[in-house]
């Protein structure tokens, strides 16, 4: 009876040791098996117009861009000349339509999905002056450089103040000095800019302040 006993305390006692290595294996699956998020990915302005320029000449052959913005994050605030999500636009004359892709490099709750997006379709006339196509060639300065010569006008005084500022890059074609420019834009866009620096895309020279 007593060897019975002993067996049968053997037994619970090898079942419990086993139950418990089987609790700790499934803890640390579990644990190990927790998705980790991919680092965000910057690019400057040239970069991510490479990018979406293969997606918009998927969609129209004859695709030529008139415009690229950055849109900051609360990670990546554009600072150093680079963003995690660039929209260029395009013009297609033969669809008669434009077309806006965005290129995202990050998985952030402010950023929208990685990779390269396309959006709705909207009219395009070649010779409306705000949807001017330009030619890639033209590009000769990247986001990065244009920040360093923005940075001399008043950037950097405000970039100290606040590192976190937003910076924000828009590209497109001017008209009336025919020429591709960089704003390089400070605290805001557009009119809620703090500082919106005006530089020459293919010199990479100073224009003006922007009022």
């Amino acid at each position: 009876m007593k060897s019975i006993l002993l067996a049968l305390a053997t037994l619970a006692l090898l079942v419990g040791c086993s139950g418990g290595n089987e609790s700790s294996g499934n803890a640390g699956n579990s644990k190990s098996s927790q998705p980790v998020g991919k680092a965000s990915i910057t690019e400057t302005g040239r970069s991510a117009f490479q990018k979406t320029y293969i997606s918009a000449r998927g969609w129209a052959a004859d695709a030529q861009p008139y415009s690229e913005e950055s849109q900051p994050t609360q990670e990546v605030p554009g600072g150093d000349g680079k963003a995690t999500v660039w929209t260029a636009r395009f013009g297609s004359a033969s669809r008669g339509s434009a077309k806006a892709f965005t290129w995202s490099g990050s998985d952030a709750p402010d950023a929208p999905a990685r990779g390269v997006i396309g959006g709705a379709e909207d009219s395009f006339n070649p010779s409306n002056r705000s949807t001017r196509t330009f030619d890639l060639g033209f590009l000769k300065v990247d986001s990065d450089q244009a920040i360093a010569e923005a940075a001399k006008h008043g950037g950097k005084k405000l970039l100290e103040k606040d590192s976190k500022m937003p910076v924000f890059y828009r590209l497109h074609w001017d008209p009336n000095d025919n020429i591709l420019v960089w704003n390089v834009m400070f605290g805001g866009n557009g009119s809620d800019a703090r500082l919106n620096v005006r530089l020459d895309a293919t010199t990479g020279a100073f224009i003006k302040i922007e009022k």
